[in-house]
């Protein structure tokens, strides 16, 4: 699964990746911030001194409660927002030196979303749900639709290419928006309270879902509250009041692909 690739027509970032940034584990490295902070009027502190990597291959939590500063951590390394101060560098590219068209393209081609209320378009079919994941990448309209019929076929939702979204269940949405995420094999997956709509079988389905996409080489991190579900990660980190107080791996977790899952 390929996560580093040229930019497509209409992607041009304007800016070369830096691929040959890596850890000491030998993988590359999807997401660098260093001493982040963000402030709103108020003053309202977000985010206090923030420092993390994640590494090519990882799946991890990153865990709070309300207000703690993990939503606003979602927007800096989704590209959704830009730090007060500190350095983000994603997939290579250093945020600060990009225009907002060209961070706009980074996002495009970079970091899937799967968010808890789905934002699906209502009255389209799943697969052409999924193809507007593709819209931006230059491929036509039947290689778009082709991929994302490949990527239901890859969430487990082959025999509901045509279903709408109010024919399908809230973990078949999920599904469908995973399908969305990862339809251009994008550097990163955030996932922002997955299972926050869903009943517990249904939220367990999609946590394996992303687990198995991790064993395929997938780079995801799953923003929630829920400590439980932060506790079955490889690796888990937590936020509070703006800064992260605590990074470990969990032993009794299955090990991702960046700790040796699939290598």
């Amino acid at each position: 699964m390929s996560r580093y690739v040229d930019a497509g027509p209409g992607t041009d970032t304007g800016a070369h990746a830096d691929t040959g940034a890596r850890t000491d584990t030998g993988a590359r490295t999807v997401v660098a911030l260093a001493g982040v902070t963000k402030e709103y009027p108020g003053p309202v502190a977000a985010l206090r001194g923030v420092d993390l990597t994640v590494e090519e291959g990882e799946l991890l939590g990153i865990v709070g409660p309300s207000g703690s500063g993990k939503s606003t951590l979602l927007h800096i390394i989704g590209t959704l927002d830009r730090p007060t101060t500190g350095s983000v560098h994603i997939a290579g590219h250093d945020v600060a030196a990009l225009s907002d068209r060209r961070l706009s393209a980074l996002r495009a081609q970079h970091v899937g979303f799967v968010f808890q209320a789905f934002h699906l378009v209502p009255g389209v079919s799943a697969r052409d749900n999924v193809a507007e994941g593709l819209l931006y990448s230059g491929l036509s309209r039947s290689v778009r639709r082709r991929r994302a019929a490949e990527a239901l076929d890859r969430v487990g939702l082959a025999d509901r290419l045509d279903h709408k979204p109010h024919q399908l269940s809230g973990g078949q949405k999920q599904r469908v928006a995973i399908a969305r995420a990862v339809v251009g094999e994008p550097a990163l997956l955030l996932a922002d309270e997955p299972t926050g709509a869903l009943d517990s079988e249904s939220g367990a389905a999609v946590m394996r879902l992303l687990r198995d996409l991790n064993r395929e080489g997938a780079t995801i991190a799953v923003i929630t509250h829920d400590t439980e579900i932060a506790r079955e990660l490889p690796r888990e980190v937590r936020i509070r009041d703006g800064r992260v107080v605590a990074d470990l791996r969990n032993p009794s977790a299955a090990p991702s692909v960046a700790t040796g899952a699939g290598r």
